[in-house]
């Protein structure tokens, strides 16, 4: 048997860091949705061992790789002695904010779990994630959440009603930000780095007002401090979404993707050729609707 599984990637509506912990990492609280544009993977059991293929050249098959190390701790937790052939088709980019990776390491613990007759909990699954990566386990489940900590406590929210049917389109420029300079570098800016406690819970209040604009125009990014000044291109690239009159533009995570919030998607799909129009063609882009 086979089982094949969609892995999303997420934007970060809400990062607001709160500040630098005792075990070197941040304090913060993140409001995070999924987007349906997806990688794709294929599970099937075998007699023993990992076998991972991608077709992705620069992504390695081996412990490199947040899928095979998800796997191994699946099967070591899980006391299987057999192994698993797993294809992971990367559509979505790398380095980019948007939790592609975490994504793939969840849906790795949740289809091995259903491929093997659920031999672990749901608690057990959290630990796991956890252990993997600060933004698995919001990949546990498949709705906007909360999360808080170092983004590894997860709250399940309702789905955003204000934002149904917005359209969001995706820009990644082609190049990454790595994610340690931008927490290292964020020390330089102390506003950022010991943000204002309780953004997100606002926010999330704010979208169940069902004022749309409101929330739109409170989206917030404690990484765009650092991150803007350094790649003045993602400056450029939300400048352009804003002359367009968009509802929001936020960079996603600690980038390098932007995301554009707009009031359908044909209105998205319009600003996406004007972008190529004015930009060109070497970025990765996306739509979608929400």
């Amino acid at each position: 048997m086979t089982l094949e599984r969609l892995s999303p990637c997420k934007v970060n509506l809400i990062l607001n860091i709160l500040g630098r912990r005792a075990d070197g990492f941040h304090e913060l609280e993140t409001v995070m949705m999924p987007v349906p544009l997806t990688d794709v993977l294929e599970f099937r059991r075998r007699p023993s061992g990992i076998g991972l293929t991608c077709n992705h050249p620069e992504l390695p098959v081996d412990g490199g790789n947040l899928v095979y190390r998800a796997a191994e701790q699946f099967l070591a937790a899980a006391g299987i002695s057999e192994g698993v052939d797993i294809r992971l088709e990367k559509r979505l980019p790398l380095a980019a904010g948007l939790g592609g990776g975490s994504a793939n390491a969840a849906v790795t613990l949740r289809a091995l779990n259903d491929l093997f007759g659920q031999p672990l909990d749901a608690e057990r699954l959290v630990t796991l994630a956890a252990g993997l990566g600060s933004d698995v386990p919001f990949f546990l489940q498949d709705g906007p959440a909360l999360a808080t900590g170092r983004g590894e406590r997860v709250e399940a929210l309702d789905s955003f009603s204000a934002l149904k049917g917005c359209g969001l389109i995706l820009v990644h420029p082609g190049f990454g930000v790595p994610t340690a300079w931008a927490y290292r570098t964020l020390a330089g800016y102390p506003e950022a780095v010991n943000g204002r406690p309780g953004r997100a819970a606002e926010w999330v209040a704010t979208v169940r007002t069902g004022d749309r604009s409101a929330a739109c125009r409170a989206l917030y990014n404690s990484l765009e401090a650092p991150v803007l000044p350094k790649y003045p291109l993602l400056q450029v690239f939300q400048n352009f979404f804003r002359e367009q009159g968009v509802l929001g533009v936020l960079m996603s995570g600690s980038g390098s993707s932007t995301f554009a919030i707009t009031s359908d998607g044909s209105t998205a799909e319009a600003i996406r050729e004007r972008f190529v129009a004015r930009f060109g063609t070497t970025c990765w882009m996306a739509t979608a609707v929400l």
